[in-house]
């Protein structure tokens, strides 16, 4: 029997030996490649953080020319004439021809006063003066006799000179009777009122058969006439602006009750002088009213062309910062850095702001800048955010165009707000007539063939009385309803 040897068995730890060999690697290769993945997160969250660091902002053009600009001022239109008419003589009213809105000729009668008591003392005044022309023609024949007898020497001369003395006084009497006639002449042609000047009567404070009483001061005038074919404009101008108001001067307006259409003024005056309570110049314009459009009293919006020493800069009012230093804005520098410049307004606009210190040509104006920010900081300028200043043009009519006058800012403000940027700075008012969008009405649909009638109830018998079922029936009808052959 033969014994064969087997070979010897290989121990567990050397069979085990690669395959740890290989966990260990495969372990160190994944724990470097966590490491690397860590670091490159790490070092791209500290890219991003800085990155987000850096705020984001958008610039803005300034909005008006340098130099030269137009500011709108309220102004006041009165008549190139007016006149209130008061009775000259004491009466009752008895008949006027003239009413408001009457245009009249120089001299043409408005009213007629009944002088009852003026006439009585005309009579009396006549009969005074009647009696003294006799007196004096008696006195006059008496003088002259006497003077024949004081040539004969039958009487003597001093009774001559008495004679001839009241002969004079009698002329004197008369003078005086005849001036007390001519005044109350001339009173009783006061009767009749009338314009002195041709125009336009625009109040009427009498009626048939009212007291009216002369020289009373504190009685209110009969009629009130003006000349409405030239009119004067009165604009209060700022005491900064008081320079630019110039001789020969042009300015435009427009009044509420006429939209769109713009008049032109010229300057013929202003008053030298600021007033004390308001500030401000007032300077007066001539303005042509050939068509009598322009009435007196009327509110007026005055474009006015200013010329200023400093060169004038609009910016919107969201660029302005508060800060210790006073009012800044500010500005994009070199590298992107910002540069906080200290500004001095001219004039708050509301929604606009006139910059006449601080700015120089080419500033590039950082729009809603935060809180946060400082001189130095570097700055990222949005893609895209850098528009044109934008103007809003609203259209409006009637006196809703004053009240949006008066919301500009909060307009601004909203439209901006709403676009999440500054994407107006001005808005202009266009007025004129807005037309009203009606809604529009269904036209009716035909009545329906027996046959689809007939096929349509067919198709929704089974749905029940349901809104569905109404709704079909709707679209049903709309489909199969005869069409017109031209259609």
């Amino acid at each position: 029997m033969s014994h064969e040897h087997a070979p010897p068995a290989s121990p567990p730890t050397l069979r085990l030996r690669p395959a740890v060999t290989g966990l260990l690697a495969a372990a160190v290769a994944a724990a470097a490649i966590g490491l690397a993945v860590r670091a490159h997160d790490y070092r791209r969250l500290v890219t991003q953080a800085d990155a987000e660091a850096i705020p984001t902002v958008s610039l803005v053009a300034p909005l008006g020319p340098v130099g030269r600009h137009a500011m709108t001022l309220p102004g006041h239109i009165d008549a190139w004439i007016s006149a209130p008419i008061h009775a000259q003589v004491s009466g009752y009213v008895k008949s006027w021809s003239k009413d408001i809105g009457s245009h009249v000729r120089a001299g043409e009668t408005l009213a007629v006063i009944d002088t009852p008591e003026l006439d009585q003392r005309y009579e009396q005044a006549k009969a005074v003066l009647a009696r003294a022309q006799a007196d004096a023609r008696l006195a006059r024949v008496t003088s002259q006799r006497w003077q024949h007898l004081l040539a004969s020497n039958s009487v003597s001369k001093q009774e001559a000179d008495e004679k001839a003395s009241e002969a004079a006084v009698a002329e004197a009497n008369v003078l005086s009777a005849k001036a007390d006639v001519d005044r109350l002449a001339a009173q009783e042609a006061f009767r009749n009122v009338t314009a002195p000047f041709a125009g336009t009567v625009t109040a009427r404070n009498t009626d048939i058969g009212d007291l009216v009483t002369a020289d009373n001061a504190s009685a209110q005038p009969l009629f009130t006439v003006a000349d409405t074919r030239r009119m004067r404009l009165y604009v209060a101008v700022p005491q900064r602006y008081a320079s630019s108001i110039r001789p020969g001067m042009s300015v435009s307006l427009t009044v509420p009750d006429h939209p769109g259409e713009v008049y032109r003024g010229t300057l013929i005056g202003s008053s030298d002088a600021v007033s004390q309570a308001s500030g401000s110049l007032l300077a007066q314009f001539e303005v042509a009213n050939a068509n009598g459009t322009l009435l007196p009293g009327d509110y007026a919006d005055v474009q006015l062309p200013l010329t200023t020493s400093h060169a004038i800069t609009s910016v919107p009012a969201t660029a302005l910062v508060f800060r210790a230093q006073g009012p800044q804005i500010a500005v994009l520098g070199p590298g992107d850095k910002v540069v906080m410049r200290s500004v001095h307004i001219a004039m708050d606009l509301g929604g606009v702001l006139e910059i006449d210190r601080g700015l120089r040509p080419g500033d590039r104006i950082i729009d809603n800048p935060p809180d946060s920010l400082a001189a130095g900081d570097t700055v990222r300028v949005a893609a895209g955010k850098e528009p044109p200043a934008g103007v809003l043009c609203l259209k409006a009519d009637g006196p809703r165009a004053i009240y949006v006058q008066h919301e500009l800012p909060q307009i601004i403000e909203r439209v901006n707000r709403y676009l999440g940027y500054g994407a107006i700075a001005q808005v202009r008012i266009v007025q004129k007539p807005v037309a009203v969008r009606r809604k529009a009405v269904r036209a009716s649909v035909p009545p329906l063939t027996p046959a689809s009638e007939s096929a349509l109830s067919g198709r929704l018998a089974g749905l029940g009385d349901d809104p569905l079922r109404q709704a079909l029936d709707r679209l049903g009808r709309g489909v199969l309803a005869p069409r017109d052959k031209k259609s």
